[in-house]
């Protein structure tokens, strides 16, 4: 198995949000994004893995702004960490008015998703090959959060 760079796997989607992605003020719904946040990390992840990958969690998704019918709903995505047989997937949500070229900032997300291999068993992936001083710092920060995530199983555990 080949270890992979983090643009090898990486990818930019765009949609334009319509009234059917709105509530009757024009603001689209977080379920909206939040299910294109998925869709987009999923793509990410099996094409790091090169085989299917499932969303295991969402670790955290913040709102920052509004986004509205008629809005360019861009999601640029990339593979921040690797374990055996997890990754975790950073997902950044832009709106852009194209009328205007006002780009915002809407919203984030991290998500851990298992490569299956064809008996649905969890499968090694490839490991990550980091080559900017931003890539090394998402990775120190995923690994912050696995370690935090870790942690909080094992109390919940322990409490059980």
């Amino acid at each position: 198995m080949q270890d992979k760079r983090v643009k090898d796997s990486m990818i930019t989607i765009v949609y334009q949000m319509t009234h059917q992605d709105a509530n009757l003020q024009g603001n689209v719904h977080g379920g909206v994004i939040l299910k294109n946040i998925d869709n987009t990390a999923g793509i990410v992840a099996s094409r790091h893995a090169n085989i299917n990958a499932v969303t295991a969690s969402i670790d955290r998704v913040d709102f920052y702004s509004p986004v509205y019918v008629g809005d360019l709903l861009r999601l640029l995505s990339a593979v921040n960490y690797v374990g055996n047989t997890s990754m975790e997937v950073g997902v950044r949500v832009e709106a852009e008015n194209f009328m205007t070229g006002e780009i915002r900032h809407t919203a984030s997300a991290y998500l851990s998703f298992v490569a299956l291999d064809s008996t649905g068993k969890p499968t090694p992936v490839p490991q990550l090959i980091l080559e900017t001083e931003d890539e090394k710092r998402r990775n120190r920060e995923a690994r912050n959060r696995r370690e935090l995530r870790l942690r909080g199983h094992r109390v919940e555990r322990d409490s059980q």
